[in-house]
């Protein structure tokens, strides 16, 4: 019979409540108290008279005085005769003296023998003399209370100290608890609002979280087939795609405890402490199971181990994952403990970490799509008030390798733009100067430049406008501005093709594009400016990229010398000899060249158009792809992602206009 049938059994009398009091602890208070306030009311108007030597001497004559005790060499106590203390002098002393025990006078003393010599003086031809006594006496109680109180300012310091170091720390944030785990625990009486409806997008990612979620709820639909429950699962994606809003929805949708916890929440600065956290985790997580824990970032401690060999690896961080790969896959089992982790760094995990029976799955987090940006700005415009004319199918096309994350700070800062315009709503106008200014940064309409200053930039812009609407393979122009945003003195937007492959035609239209800006320069003014500062190292990347990585080059051949794992960044010497980077530096100069000339070419034949499109554009400041088509005409290469455009924004009434069409 358990313990709760014998205690609901009718039959049985109710057990009866014990008489005596609990102990409290503040108890111990009450009789401190009580000591203190005795001591005081018994010391209470006894304080005893001190005399001076006159009258001393007088009392010694008389023979009222009993004894002299002189204490520590310091003071005299003087006792007075019972039967004197009832004359008619002392009789203040009654009134005032309740403790007879003690003695009535104090005389303080200057030197030991003069005292003792004058109080023979005084008492010569008396017939019964009173002598000096002498006796050492120390106030214990003083000493105590000296002693408690030096301990009691050393203990409040010590805990100040403590909790001055651990504050924040989990487990109470004492120094005795600093081994304990910090995971957060969310149970079915935590409140956690996020389920899989609010995470927009990542279909495939939730098909695999959500099974997982299953295997908890559901074992035996799994394990009757024989099958075993995945021990773990690694999140990789870019970051701000999500991750770690899909772990909230695990923990809001299981109906199982779920501990929360950061990589770096068991790195400490004392030796051991993170493995102590990780024991505890898991110790925590046994006795819950069946469980999920939760690790994000786990890349703080899960970093391949002897990866640095120049500043030798950290022993902490490596003791802690060595703990954390045994508790995952060691000799004891953890049943009914799965392991869910994010990272976005994925490549520099170790490979132990990584392995079957530790992470079953890795499940990959990507930048949404199309569909899945309209359906993330479905969520993220729920609580705004939106115009009819901000159309989510339009803010998702212009918004391409927007991160989810990236789309919600679009949402804040429409909302945030629409206000300080004073709007009651948010218009799409307000929507589209959010993503400029998360892009290109806010405009600085009060920088000065000067005005041959502003008609290099205008140019600039215009030569970047103009070829890249001259290739087949070049972005799409949105539009084109000379208002500096940012660090930028102007800029030119496009709307990007979402490919999943790219040929090496692609990417060397992509480099002419970008170099037009600086053979605009050339062409026009012949000379450039540091102006393509940020142009030349984009194109100087991606002609690397092309030739070391992706094997685009005749002479290099299909070589790619592209490290995966990562080591080769801690290494000093390159995976190709001296000649051959010889090479691969002639091959990037000869690619970049080509390219410029290429665009150079370009500027040179539709000069007057270019000249005539900066000159628009140093009117306007701000031109779009409309205005960029009355000029050079219609663009002979539509592509998918042109398709989707352009922006259906009013262009300028007097831009100009011609019935040319390049060929």
């Amino acid at each position: 019979m358990t313990e709760e049938t014998k205690n609901s059994n009718p039959d049985r009398p109710p057990k009866q409540k014990s008489g005596k009091p609990k102990f409290n602890f503040y108890w111990i208070y009450a009789f401190l108290a009580i000591i203190f306030f005795g001591t005081y009311f018994l010391n209470y108007n006894t304080e005893v008279k001190e005399i001076g030597w006159g009258e001393l001497k007088q009392m010694l004559q008389q023979g009222d005085v009993e004894r002299i005790l002189l204490i520590n060499k310091e003071f005299a106590e003087i006792y007075i005769k019972a039967d004197s203390l009832s004359l008619e002098r002392y009789k203040d002393l009654k009134s005032s003296n309740f403790r007879k025990s003690t003695y009535q006078y104090k005389y303080t003393i200057g030197s030991v023998e003069t005292f003792e010599s004058n109080v023979e003086d005084a008492q010569q031809g008396m017939e019964k003399q009173v002598y000096v006594q002498n006796k050492n006496r120390r106030n214990w109680g003083g000493d105590i209370l000296n002693w408690i109180l030096l301990i009691g300012f050393i203990a409040i310091g010590w805990i100040f100290l403590m909790r001055m170091m651990s504050r924040g720390a989990g487990g109470g944030g004492q120094i005795f608890n600093i081994g304990k785990s910090k995971a957060k625990l969310f149970d079915r009486d935590t409140t956690v609002t996020v389920t899989f409806k609010d995470v927009a997008g990542l279909d495939e990612a939730k098909v695999e979280v959500i099974e997982i979620v299953d295997f908890l709820k559901n074992p035996k639909k799994y394990t009757e087939l024989g099958g075993k429950i995945p021990k773990g699962a690694l999140l990789v994606g870019p970051p701000g795609t999500g991750k770690t809003l899909l772990a909230k929805a695990v923990a809001g949708e299981a109906q199982v405890p779920f501990f929360s916890i950061s990589g770096s929440d068991f790195v400490e600065m004392f030796v051991g402490v993170g493995a102590s956290r990780v024991r505890d985790l898991f110790k925590q997580a046994k006795e819950k199971a069946p469980c999920i824990i939760f690790i994000d970032e786990i890349d703080a401690i899960g970093r391949a181990r002897g990866r640095n060999p120049i500043t030798g690896a950290n022993d902490e961080r490596e003791n802690t994952l060595n703990q954390l790969l045994t508790e995952m896959d060691g000799f004891d089992t953890n049943t009914g403990v799965i392991i869910l982790a994010a990272t976005n760094r994925a490549d520099i995990l170790d490979r132990a970490l990584l392995r079957a029976g530790r992470f079953d799955r890795q499940i990959m987090v990507e930048l949404p799509d199309l569909k899945e940006r309209e359906e993330i700005f479905k969520v993220h415009m729920k609580p705004l008030k939106v115009d009819d004319t901000a159309k989510v199918e339009f803010l998702a096309r212009q918004t391409p390798g927007f991160s989810g994350a990236d789309i919600a700070n679009v949402c804040n800062e429409s909302a945030l733009i629409a206000a300080r315009k004073g709007n009651k709503v948010i218009t799409r106008q307000d929507f589209i100067d959010a993503i400029d200014r998360i892009v290109g940064g806010l405009e600085k309409r009060n920088k000065i430049i000067s005005p041959e200053e502003k008609k290099v930039i205008a140019f600039h812009e215009a030569g970047h406008a103009a070829v890249s609407w001259m290739l087949e393979y070049a972005h799409p122009l949105v539009k084109v501005t000379i208002v500096p945003r940012g660090k930028s003195l102007g800029a030119a937007w496009y709307l990007p093709d979402e490919r999943q492959i790219t040929t090496s035609e692609q990417l060397f239209d992509e480099m002419t594009a970008t170099l037009g800006g600086r053979a605009s320069e050339q062409v026009n003014f012949g000379k450039v400016s540091t102006g393509a500062l940020n142009d030349l190292e984009r194109i100087t990347k991606q002609a690397y990229n092309m030739i070391v990585y992706f094997g685009l080059n005749e002479k290099i051949g299909n070589i790619s010398y592209y490290d995966s794992t990562g080591q080769q960044e801690y290494s000093f010497h390159k995976p190709y000899s001296e000649k051959t980077a010889e090479l691969i530096d002639q091959e990037v100069k000869k690619l970049v060249e080509k390219a410029y000339q290429r665009a150079v070419t370009i500027i040179e034949k539709n000069k007057e158009k270019v000249e005539k499109l900066a000159n628009f554009l140093l009117e306007k400041e701000v031109i779009f792809s409309e205005d960029l088509e009355k000029i050079f005409g219609k663009r002979l290469w539509p592509t998918h992602a042109e398709s989707l455009q352009p922006l259906p924004l009013p262009s300028s009434d007097n831009a100009p206009s011609t019935d040319e069409q390049h060929t």
